[in-house]
Protein backbone atom coordinates (compact mmCIF):
# COMPACT_ATOMS: atom_id res chain seq x y z
CA UNK A 1 0.00 0.00 0.00
CA UNK A 2 1.25 3.48 -0.88
CA UNK A 3 0.58 6.70 1.02
CA UNK A 4 1.05 10.41 0.31
CA UNK A 5 4.15 12.43 1.14
CA UNK A 6 2.46 14.36 3.94
CA UNK A 7 1.26 11.11 5.52
CA UNK A 8 4.73 9.55 5.33
CA UNK A 9 6.25 12.62 6.94
CA UNK A 10 3.74 12.47 9.80
CA UNK A 11 4.75 8.85 10.47
CA UNK A 12 8.48 9.57 10.24
CA UNK A 13 8.19 12.58 12.54
CA UNK A 14 6.83 10.31 15.28
CA UNK A 15 10.14 8.44 15.19
CA UNK A 16 12.30 11.54 15.38
CA UNK A 17 12.96 12.06 11.68
CA UNK A 18 13.20 15.82 11.12
CA UNK A 19 10.72 17.11 8.53
CA UNK A 20 9.82 20.67 7.44
CA UNK A 21 6.80 22.35 8.97
CA UNK A 22 3.81 21.85 6.70
CA UNK A 23 0.06 21.54 6.38
CA UNK A 24 -2.13 19.77 3.82
CA UNK A 25 -4.72 21.84 1.93
CA UNK A 26 -7.67 20.77 -0.21
CA UNK A 27 -8.63 24.23 -1.49
CA UNK A 28 -6.79 27.38 -2.53
CA UNK A 29 -8.23 29.19 0.50
CA UNK A 30 -6.86 26.53 2.83
CA UNK A 31 -3.48 26.84 1.10
CA UNK A 32 -3.46 30.58 1.76
CA UNK A 33 -4.30 30.08 5.43
CA UNK A 34 -1.59 27.43 5.79
CA UNK A 35 1.01 29.66 4.14
CA UNK A 36 0.07 32.53 6.47
CA UNK A 37 0.36 30.21 9.47
CA UNK A 38 3.79 28.92 8.43
CA UNK A 39 5.07 32.35 7.43
CA UNK A 40 7.72 33.41 4.95
CA UNK A 41 8.51 31.56 1.75
CA UNK A 42 6.64 28.26 1.25
CA UNK A 43 6.56 25.40 -1.21
CA UNK A 44 3.29 24.19 -2.76
CA UNK A 45 3.55 20.45 -3.47
CA UNK A 46 0.96 18.37 -5.32
CA UNK A 47 0.07 15.18 -3.44
CA UNK A 48 -0.24 12.16 -5.73
CA UNK A 49 1.18 8.64 -5.59
CA UNK A 50 3.91 9.28 -8.16
CA UNK A 51 7.41 10.65 -8.37
CA UNK A 52 8.69 13.36 -10.69
CA UNK A 53 6.11 15.89 -9.51
CA UNK A 54 8.50 18.81 -9.71
CA UNK A 55 9.37 18.15 -13.35
CA UNK A 56 5.66 18.00 -14.15
CA UNK A 57 4.92 21.39 -12.56
CA UNK A 58 3.49 19.99 -9.34
CA UNK A 59 6.06 21.53 -6.95
CA UNK A 60 6.42 25.33 -6.93
CA UNK A 61 7.82 28.03 -4.65
CA UNK A 62 5.61 30.82 -3.30
CA UNK A 63 6.84 34.04 -1.72
CA UNK A 64 3.84 34.32 0.62
CA UNK A 65 0.15 33.56 1.22
CA UNK A 66 -1.19 35.37 -1.87
CA UNK A 67 1.13 33.55 -4.24
CA UNK A 68 0.56 30.24 -2.44
CA UNK A 69 -3.19 30.65 -2.98
CA UNK A 70 -2.72 31.40 -6.67
CA UNK A 71 -0.37 28.47 -7.25
CA UNK A 72 -2.57 26.07 -5.28
CA UNK A 73 -5.56 27.13 -7.39
CA UNK A 74 -3.57 26.24 -10.52
CA UNK A 75 -2.34 22.87 -9.20
CA UNK A 76 -5.52 21.62 -7.54
CA UNK A 77 -7.65 19.74 -10.06
CA UNK A 78 -4.89 19.56 -12.69
CA UNK A 79 -3.98 16.27 -14.38
CA UNK A 80 -0.34 16.03 -13.35
CA UNK A 81 1.75 14.02 -15.79
CA UNK A 82 5.05 12.50 -14.63
CA UNK A 83 7.21 9.60 -15.78
CA UNK A 84 5.35 7.42 -13.25
CA UNK A 85 1.76 8.38 -14.08
CA UNK A 86 1.71 7.59 -17.77
CA UNK A 87 0.42 9.94 -20.43
CA UNK A 88 -3.04 10.18 -18.85
CA UNK A 89 -1.64 11.78 -15.68
CA UNK A 90 -3.13 11.83 -12.20
CA UNK A 91 -5.67 14.33 -10.85
CA UNK A 92 -4.40 16.44 -7.94
CA UNK A 93 -6.87 16.61 -5.08
CA UNK A 94 -4.69 18.08 -2.34
CA UNK A 95 -1.46 20.01 -1.86
CA UNK A 96 1.13 20.17 0.90
CA UNK A 97 2.10 23.69 1.98
CA UNK A 98 5.57 23.50 3.48
CA UNK A 99 8.15 25.91 4.82
CA UNK A 100 10.96 26.88 2.49
CA UNK A 101 14.42 25.79 3.65
CA UNK A 102 17.94 27.02 2.95
CA UNK A 103 19.22 24.16 0.77
CA UNK A 104 22.97 23.56 0.93
CA UNK A 105 23.23 19.91 -0.14
CA UNK A 106 20.77 17.35 -1.54
CA UNK A 107 21.52 13.71 -0.72
CA UNK A 108 19.59 10.43 -0.94
CA UNK A 109 18.48 7.86 1.65
CA UNK A 110 16.34 4.81 1.10
CA UNK A 111 15.49 1.46 2.67
CA UNK A 112 14.31 -1.46 0.56
CA UNK A 113 14.11 -5.23 0.92
CA UNK A 114 16.97 -6.96 -0.88
CA UNK A 115 15.17 -10.08 -2.13
CA UNK A 116 18.40 -11.87 -2.98
CA UNK A 117 19.96 -11.32 0.43
CA UNK A 118 16.66 -11.59 2.30
CA UNK A 119 17.49 -8.47 4.31
CA UNK A 120 16.53 -4.80 4.50
CA UNK A 121 19.22 -2.59 2.98
CA UNK A 122 19.84 1.05 3.83
CA UNK A 123 21.11 2.92 0.77
CA UNK A 124 22.69 6.37 0.60
CA UNK A 125 24.00 8.50 -2.23
CA UNK A 126 25.40 11.94 -2.84
CA UNK A 127 23.14 12.17 -5.92
CA UNK A 128 20.03 13.41 -4.13
CA UNK A 129 17.12 14.87 -6.05
CA UNK A 130 17.74 12.53 -9.01
CA UNK A 131 15.98 9.32 -9.97
CA UNK A 132 17.90 6.69 -8.03
CA UNK A 133 17.33 4.18 -10.84
CA UNK A 134 19.23 6.45 -13.21
CA UNK A 135 22.07 6.80 -10.70
CA UNK A 136 22.23 3.01 -10.27
CA UNK A 137 22.42 2.51 -14.03
CA UNK A 138 24.97 5.23 -14.83
CA UNK A 139 27.13 5.45 -11.69
CA UNK A 140 26.43 2.49 -9.37
CA UNK A 141 29.55 3.26 -7.34
CA UNK A 142 27.77 6.35 -6.01
CA UNK A 143 25.22 4.22 -4.16
CA UNK A 144 26.40 3.13 -0.71
CA UNK A 145 24.68 0.14 0.93
CA UNK A 146 24.45 -1.28 4.42
CA UNK A 147 22.47 -4.52 4.96
CA UNK A 148 20.55 -4.70 8.24
CA UNK A 149 20.03 -7.95 10.15
CA UNK A 150 16.45 -8.14 11.54
CA UNK A 151 16.43 -8.61 15.30
CA UNK A 152 19.68 -6.68 15.60
CA UNK A 153 18.73 -3.55 13.70
CA UNK A 154 20.80 -0.79 12.19
CA UNK A 155 24.00 -0.40 14.20
CA UNK A 156 25.48 2.99 15.06
CA UNK A 157 28.73 2.21 13.25
CA UNK A 158 26.77 1.41 10.06
CA UNK A 159 24.93 4.73 10.18
CA UNK A 160 28.18 6.64 10.82
CA UNK A 161 29.86 4.76 7.96
CA UNK A 162 27.14 5.91 5.55
CA UNK A 163 27.22 9.47 6.88
CA UNK A 164 30.99 9.69 6.35
CA UNK A 165 30.55 8.06 2.94
CA UNK A 166 28.27 10.95 2.00
CA UNK A 167 31.08 13.36 2.77
CA UNK A 168 29.53 14.62 6.00
CA UNK A 169 31.63 15.34 9.06
CA UNK A 170 31.49 16.57 12.64
CA UNK A 171 28.10 17.37 14.14
CA UNK A 172 26.32 17.00 10.79
CA UNK A 173 27.57 13.43 10.39
CA UNK A 174 26.36 12.48 13.87
CA UNK A 175 23.01 14.16 13.25
CA UNK A 176 22.68 12.30 9.92
CA UNK A 177 23.52 9.00 11.63
CA UNK A 178 20.75 9.59 14.20
CA UNK A 179 18.42 10.47 11.31
CA UNK A 180 19.22 7.13 9.60
CA UNK A 181 18.63 5.18 12.82
CA UNK A 182 15.23 6.85 13.28
CA UNK A 183 14.34 6.16 9.64
CA UNK A 184 15.16 2.46 10.01
CA UNK A 185 13.16 2.21 13.23
CA UNK A 186 10.13 3.68 11.45
CA UNK A 187 10.64 1.26 8.53
CA UNK A 188 10.80 -1.77 10.81
CA UNK A 189 8.02 -0.84 13.23
CA UNK A 190 5.48 -0.09 10.47
CA UNK A 191 6.24 -3.20 8.35
CA UNK A 192 7.21 -0.96 5.45
CA UNK A 193 8.49 -2.37 2.18
CA UNK A 194 10.03 0.97 1.13
CA UNK A 195 11.11 4.13 2.91
CA UNK A 196 12.74 6.74 0.69
CA UNK A 197 13.99 10.25 1.44
CA UNK A 198 14.86 12.03 -1.80
CA UNK A 199 16.23 14.53 -1.28
CA UNK A 200 17.77 14.06 2.16
CA UNK A 201 18.64 17.66 2.84
CA UNK A 202 21.47 19.47 4.61
CA UNK A 203 20.60 23.12 5.24
CA UNK A 204 22.84 26.15 5.49
CA UNK A 205 22.80 25.94 9.30
CA UNK A 206 23.92 22.27 9.25
CA UNK A 207 20.52 20.72 10.00
CA UNK A 208 19.30 17.57 8.21
CA UNK A 209 15.74 17.19 6.91
CA UNK A 210 13.53 14.82 4.97
CA UNK A 211 12.60 17.25 2.21
CA UNK A 212 10.53 14.54 0.54
CA UNK A 213 9.29 11.19 1.86
CA UNK A 214 7.88 8.07 0.30
CA UNK A 215 6.68 4.97 2.15
CA UNK A 216 5.10 1.74 0.93
CA UNK A 217 3.75 -0.95 3.24
CA UNK A 218 3.33 -4.72 3.14
CA UNK A 219 -0.39 -5.32 2.53
CA UNK A 220 -0.20 -8.58 4.49
CA UNK A 221 0.89 -6.69 7.63
CA UNK A 222 -1.81 -4.00 7.58
CA UNK A 223 -3.87 -6.00 10.09
CA UNK A 224 -1.26 -5.01 12.66
CA UNK A 225 -1.46 -1.34 11.66
CA UNK A 226 -5.09 -0.16 11.43
CA UNK A 227 -3.90 3.46 11.69
CA UNK A 228 -1.81 3.05 8.54
CA UNK A 229 -4.55 1.13 6.73
CA UNK A 230 -6.84 4.15 7.23
CA UNK A 231 -4.38 6.28 5.20
CA UNK A 232 -5.22 4.41 2.00
CA UNK A 233 -6.41 6.76 -0.77
CA UNK A 234 -8.56 4.79 -3.19
CA UNK A 235 -8.67 7.74 -5.60
CA UNK A 236 -4.96 7.11 -6.27
CA UNK A 237 -5.41 3.46 -7.18
CA UNK A 238 -6.50 1.68 -10.35
CA UNK A 239 -10.33 1.38 -10.06
CA UNK A 240 -10.40 -2.20 -11.37
CA UNK A 241 -7.78 -3.25 -8.82
CA UNK A 242 -9.83 -1.68 -6.03
CA UNK A 243 -12.96 -3.48 -7.26
CA UNK A 244 -11.09 -6.80 -7.43
CA UNK A 245 -9.87 -6.36 -3.86
CA UNK A 246 -13.47 -6.01 -2.67
CA UNK A 247 -14.16 -9.49 -4.03
CA UNK A 248 -11.01 -11.08 -2.64
CA UNK A 249 -9.33 -11.30 -6.05
CA UNK A 250 -5.67 -10.64 -6.78
CA UNK A 251 -5.71 -8.39 -9.85
CA UNK A 252 -3.10 -6.11 -11.41
CA UNK A 253 -3.86 -4.20 -14.60
CA UNK A 254 -1.25 -4.36 -17.36
CA UNK A 255 -1.07 -2.78 -20.83
CA UNK A 256 -1.76 -5.76 -23.12
CA UNK A 257 -4.97 -6.98 -24.77
CA UNK A 258 -5.25 -10.65 -23.67
CA UNK A 259 -7.26 -10.87 -20.46
CA UNK A 260 -6.13 -13.68 -18.13
CA UNK A 261 -8.15 -15.51 -15.47
CA UNK A 262 -6.06 -18.11 -13.66
CA UNK A 263 -6.01 -19.90 -10.31
CA UNK A 264 -2.74 -19.69 -8.43
CA UNK A 265 -0.06 -17.01 -8.62
CA UNK A 266 2.55 -19.34 -10.13
CA UNK A 267 0.24 -20.50 -12.91
CA UNK A 268 -0.82 -16.88 -13.49
CA UNK A 269 2.82 -15.85 -13.97
CA UNK A 270 3.42 -18.82 -16.29
CA UNK A 271 0.31 -17.91 -18.26
CA UNK A 272 1.55 -14.36 -18.82
CA UNK A 273 4.93 -15.73 -19.89
CA UNK A 274 3.43 -18.15 -22.41
CA UNK A 275 1.22 -15.40 -23.86
CA UNK A 276 4.38 -13.36 -24.45
CA UNK A 277 6.06 -16.43 -25.95
CA UNK A 278 3.13 -16.75 -28.36
CA UNK A 279 3.66 -13.15 -29.48
CA UNK A 280 0.93 -11.49 -27.43
CA UNK A 281 0.68 -9.19 -24.41
CA UNK A 282 -1.27 -9.95 -21.22
CA UNK A 283 -3.79 -7.33 -20.15
CA UNK A 284 -3.62 -8.26 -16.50
CA UNK A 285 -2.53 -10.55 -13.72
CA UNK A 286 -5.60 -12.19 -12.15
CA UNK A 287 -5.43 -14.97 -9.59
CA UNK A 288 -8.88 -16.12 -8.47
CA UNK A 289 -7.32 -18.32 -5.79
CA UNK A 290 -7.62 -21.99 -5.03
CA UNK A 291 -11.00 -21.88 -3.31
CA UNK A 292 -12.99 -19.53 -5.52
CA UNK A 293 -16.70 -20.19 -6.01
CA UNK A 294 -18.89 -19.54 -9.05
CA UNK A 295 -19.75 -16.03 -7.81
CA UNK A 296 -16.09 -15.06 -7.51
CA UNK A 297 -15.41 -16.43 -10.97
CA UNK A 298 -18.27 -14.34 -12.31
CA UNK A 299 -16.88 -11.23 -10.56
CA UNK A 300 -13.44 -11.95 -11.99
CA UNK A 301 -14.87 -12.24 -15.48
CA UNK A 302 -16.77 -8.99 -15.09
CA UNK A 303 -13.61 -7.14 -13.96
CA UNK A 304 -11.64 -8.55 -16.89
CA UNK A 305 -14.21 -7.35 -19.40
CA UNK A 306 -14.46 -3.91 -17.80
CA UNK A 307 -10.99 -3.24 -19.20
CA UNK A 308 -11.69 -1.79 -22.65
CA UNK A 309 -8.28 -2.88 -23.94
CA UNK A 310 -9.17 -6.59 -23.57
CA UNK A 311 -9.93 -8.10 -26.98
CA UNK A 312 -9.75 -11.77 -25.97
CA UNK A 313 -9.85 -13.71 -22.71
CA UNK A 314 -7.80 -16.74 -21.71
CA UNK A 315 -9.22 -18.81 -18.84
CA UNK A 316 -6.47 -21.14 -17.61
CA UNK A 317 -7.48 -23.30 -14.64
CA UNK A 318 -5.83 -26.29 -13.04
CA UNK A 319 -8.41 -28.00 -10.88
CA UNK A 320 -6.66 -29.17 -7.75
CA UNK A 321 -8.42 -27.62 -4.75
CA UNK A 322 -10.63 -25.70 -7.15
CA UNK A 323 -13.04 -27.76 -9.25
CA UNK A 324 -13.10 -27.18 -13.00
CA UNK A 325 -16.88 -27.53 -13.18
CA UNK A 326 -17.27 -24.65 -10.69
CA UNK A 327 -15.10 -22.48 -12.90
CA UNK A 328 -17.02 -23.46 -16.02
CA UNK A 329 -20.35 -22.67 -14.32
CA UNK A 330 -19.08 -19.23 -13.29
CA UNK A 331 -17.68 -18.47 -16.74
CA UNK A 332 -20.93 -19.47 -18.47
CA UNK A 333 -23.01 -17.40 -16.02
CA UNK A 334 -20.78 -14.36 -16.49
CA UNK A 335 -20.76 -14.68 -20.28
CA UNK A 336 -24.55 -14.82 -20.38
CA UNK A 337 -25.10 -12.00 -17.92
CA UNK A 338 -22.51 -9.67 -19.42
CA UNK A 339 -23.18 -10.39 -23.08
CA UNK A 340 -19.54 -11.15 -23.82
CA UNK A 341 -18.51 -9.85 -27.22
CA UNK A 342 -14.85 -10.95 -27.22
CA UNK A 343 -13.49 -14.46 -27.88
CA UNK A 344 -13.01 -16.61 -24.76
CA UNK A 345 -10.38 -19.35 -24.84
CA UNK A 346 -10.70 -21.93 -22.07
CA UNK A 347 -8.14 -24.44 -20.85
CA UNK A 348 -9.31 -26.60 -17.92
CA UNK A 349 -7.35 -29.50 -16.45
CA UNK A 350 -7.75 -31.48 -13.26
CA UNK A 351 -10.68 -32.15 -10.94
CA UNK A 352 -13.97 -32.58 -12.84
CA UNK A 353 -12.41 -31.39 -16.09
CA UNK A 354 -14.67 -33.66 -18.17
CA UNK A 355 -17.77 -32.25 -16.49
CA UNK A 356 -16.47 -28.73 -17.10
CA UNK A 357 -16.02 -29.48 -20.79
CA UNK A 358 -19.61 -30.71 -20.96
CA UNK A 359 -20.88 -27.51 -19.29
CA UNK A 360 -19.01 -25.38 -21.81
CA UNK A 361 -20.17 -27.44 -24.83
CA UNK A 362 -23.83 -27.40 -23.75
CA UNK A 363 -23.87 -23.71 -22.81
CA UNK A 364 -24.81 -22.64 -26.33
CA UNK A 365 -22.02 -20.04 -26.17
CA UNK A 366 -19.01 -19.90 -28.48
CA UNK A 367 -16.07 -20.80 -26.24
CA UNK A 368 -12.78 -21.81 -27.80
CA UNK A 369 -11.61 -24.94 -26.00
CA UNK A 370 -7.84 -25.42 -25.84
CA UNK A 371 -5.72 -28.53 -25.46
CA UNK A 372 -2.88 -27.53 -23.14
CA UNK A 373 -1.29 -24.21 -22.21
CA UNK A 374 0.64 -23.70 -25.44
CA UNK A 375 -2.45 -24.28 -27.55
CA UNK A 376 -4.48 -21.96 -25.29
CA UNK A 377 -1.93 -19.15 -25.57
CA UNK A 378 -1.67 -19.40 -29.34
CA UNK A 379 -5.45 -19.41 -29.77
CA UNK A 380 -5.91 -16.45 -27.36
CA UNK A 381 -3.22 -14.37 -29.06
CA UNK A 382 -4.66 -15.17 -32.51
CA UNK A 383 -8.17 -14.26 -31.34
CA UNK A 384 -6.95 -10.98 -29.82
Amino acid sequence: MKIHEYQAKAILARYGVRVPRGEVAHTAAEARASAASIGGRVVVKAQIHAGGRGKGGGVRLAAGPDEAERIADEILGMMLVTHQTGAEGRRVGKVLIEEGLDIRNELYLGIVIDRKAGLPVLMASTEGGMDIEAVAAATPEKILKEPVVPGIGLQDFQARKLAFGLGLGGRVALDAARFMTALYRAFEDTDASLAEINPFLVTGDDAVYALDAKMNFDDNALGRHPDIRELRDLDEEEPLEVEAGRHGLNYIKLDGNVGCMVNGAGLAMATMDIIKLAGGNPANFLDVGGGANAEQVENAFRILLADESVSAVLVNIFGGIMRCDVVATGVVAAARKLGVAVPVVVRLEGTNAAEAQRILRESGLRFVVADGMGDAARKAVAAA
